[in-house]
């Protein structure tokens, strides 16, 4: 009898295999770094071959630490991130360019064309999206406008477009399989959200053929069988999600109103409202949650994602040169009781929700003789919990519903000092489970229900187990004077490019 599910987590910077039990333990694990590619400012590329071999090496290595072969596997769960763009070839699965990963800013003009033919407004309704560089859609659009051939070729069905999720499968099973499934769709500017389907209308806006699209399919059944791995051939390929989705449903957010935030390069807040697309009112994404089979309903959440979380530690550390490894900040913050009126405002890359605003640029304020790298550091913590705190209080504003509690994960999990920050912000707790890959958890727990290796939702909630909660410690005077100062620190960065 299998009793085990495999997770592949192809994440931005890294590829990662995870075997889980039917207890939702890991019982072996392999990840694999790969090769960013910066060609001209704000491009980000990866090679879709990099994508692939990692997978394919991690996968086969975790299988090897837990001396499991492919009869031990029930199913395999993959998650991916997302809006990265992947063009190839169907005859042959050769790429025809670098991916273009979520990161990448190079269609910003494309957006503001589009804007000012007033699309926007059509591509918010429909998607749940705004229109900016970040989703796939204007990626593709790019990619068949600059590669020679490419759009006729792609009107003769020659060329196939997905996300990381697509090209994967296809990969895995040597080419019998293009799909997608509706979260990742969901990012591309191309789907209609509310009714579950590629959007005709938006297709023609970006001057896109149908031909090129995956199939799109849920996130719980049986998509295909590995074939390209001969260690894991005929094991059925049964869940598919979008990174922060399939975390979501790891932390077993399941019912309207729970909510959970991953702490990454990035800060990711999903909020689950269950069948209710809810349009927002402080410019936060409307997106599908996921669906439990072919048959089952769209379910929704609210995201608002923050362009530099952990991010901002890798900075103090490459750029400032005032840690050795991003371990250290955590002690380095808690040398000092407070920042010292120092507010970092890390907007590198622009601030994202509730703000969306491209042109702003990072800044520190309040710096005095006195500032030291103890106060520079807690500064940089506060910002990550900050504006997390904007995204959340965006949420409650447009869904009515204060939080009663926040389910964290992602690698800054691991500083206490900022998950007690973050309850102290937010006046309720922050709970960090007690495993925090929820990412690679969720995949597997999306393949497992859809092999009934797990019978429902409720027997999954039950594997879901806490490690410690945080509960608001500062009086709320303290907090809200430190969120006005923040305020104050944003608006002075904003439209800085403009």
């Amino acid at each position: 009898m299998p009793h085990a599910i495999l997770a592949l987590d192809q994440g931005t910077t890294s590829s990662r295999a995870i075997l889980f039990d039917r207890r939702g333990a890991p019982l072996g694990s392999a990840q694999q770094e790969f090769s960013q590619h910066f060609p001209r400012p704000g491009w980000v590329e990866h090679h879709p071959d990099d994508l692939w071999s990692t997978v394919r090496r991690t996968a086969t290595a975790a299988l090897g630490e837990a001396k499991l072969s492919a009869r031990d596997i029930a199913a395999i769960g993959l998650t991916n991130q997302r809006e990265t763009t992947v063009l190839w070839e169907r005859a042959t699965g050769r790429p025809l360019a670098p991916t273009i990963v979520w990161q990448d800013r190079r269609t910003q003009d494309r957006c503001d064309t589009l804007r000012r033919r007033g699309w926007e407004d059509v591509v918010r309704e429909r998607t749940g999206l705004l229109l900016d560089p970040y989703f796939s859609g204007t990626k593709l659009a790019w990619l068949l406008d600059t590669l020679p051939g490419a759009r006729r070729r792609a009107h003769r069905g020659e060329l196939a477009f997905g996300t990381v999720d697509s090209w994967l499968l296809w990969k895995l099973t040597n080419g019998k399989v293009h799909a997608t499934d509706v979260t990742n769709a969901s990012r591309t500017l191309l789907f209609n959200v509310h009714r579950g389907e590629w959007d005709s209308s938006l297709l023609k806006g970006l001057r896109i053929p149908a031909e090129v699209l995956p199939e799109v399919r849920s996130c719980s059944e049986v998509f295909g069988e590995v074939s390209a791995i001969s260690a894991l051939r005929g094991v059925p390929i049964a869940g598919v999600a979008g990174d922060q989705h399939a975390a979501l449903f790891g932390q077993a957010c399941f019912r309207p109103g729970m909510a959970k935030n991953t702490y990454g390069t990035g800060c990711f807040l999903l909020l689950h409202t269950g069948q209710k697309a809810v349009r927002s009112q402080h410019r936060l994404l409307t997106t599908l949650a996921w669906k439990l089979g072919p048959r089952a309903p769209l379910e929704y959440a609210l995201e608002g994602s923050v362009f530099i979380g952990g991010a901002v530690v890798q900075w103090l550390r490459d750029g400032l040169g005032i840690i050795r490894n991003s371990r250290e900040v955590g002690p380095l913050a808690e040398q000092v009781s407070d920042s010292g009126g120092v507010v970092f405002v890390p907007a590198f890359t622009g601030l994202g929700a509730p703000h969306w605003d491209a042109s702003a640029r990072g800044a520190i304020f309040g710096l005095t003789r006195g500032t030291t790298a103890a106060h520079l550091a807690r500064a940089a913590v506060e910002s990550i919990g900050l504006q997390v705190t904007d995204l959340l209080s965006a949420m409650q504003a447009d869904t009515g519903q204060r939080l009663r509690e926040l389910r964290v994960d992602g690698g800054a999990t691991v500083n206490d000092a900022l998950l007690q920050f973050q309850s102290d912000l937010l006046r309720v707790p922050v709970i960090r489970p007690r495993f925090t890959e929820t990412t690679a958890l969720g995949a597997a727990f999306l393949a497992g229900l859809a092999v009934n290796f797990w019978k429902d939702q409720k027997e999954i909630a039950a594997l879901w187990a806490r490690d410690r909660n945080f509960t608001p410690q500062k009086k709320s005077s303290a907090t809200q004077a430190l969120r006005k100062r923040w305020q104050q620190a944003v608006d002075r960065v904003r439209d800085w490019e403009s």
